[in-house]
């Protein structure tokens, strides 16, 4: 059975391809019965479009899989908490689990609220979380 570790090194190979691409290097898989039925990472800049987050990608591809827009039995797998924008819309998908890297100190959707996600959705946080903030520190360092 594949764990937490492994799936989260999945969002980490994404955010590394951003990262490459010069994204905020934000990477997401999503996860139904061990398999990885969706994977992204930030595509802002390439798509000009703010709402182009990881998780916003993978929740539209996720549910084209599925054929429906609920991912009541599906995992999210980020390198990164979720802004408050994607924890609305992975409300509305009623994601059963969310599993993150590196807290997000200054626009984590838990700065906002713990009430963001649905009430069913479970969390888990800090799943390589010096590694997915490495990432982030030595993107944003390069900026610099």
């Amino acid at each position: 059975m594949l764990d937490d570790e492994y799936f989260m090194r999945q969002a980490l190979q994404e955010a590394r391809s951003a990262f490459d691409a010069a994204e905020v290097p934000v990477g997401a898989v999503i996860v139904a019965d061990q398999r990885i039925i969706a994977r992204s990472h930030n595509l802002t800049e390439m798509l000009n479009d703010v709402t182009a987050h990881a998780e916003m990608q993978a929740v539209t591809a996720a549910a084209n899989v599925l054929g429906g827009k609920y991912l009541t039995d599906c995992t999210l797998y980020v390198t990164v908490e979720p802004c408050p924008m994607c924890a609305g819309a992975l409300r509305w998908a009623q994601i059963m689990r969310v599993v993150y890297g590196a807290p997000d100190e200054k626009r984590g959707y838990s700065r906002v609220s713990s009430h963001l996600l649905h009430p069913r959705t479970s969390v888990t946080a800090g799943v390589l979380a010096d590694e997915c903030g490495d990432l982030m520190k030595r993107f944003f360092a390069r900026c610099r």
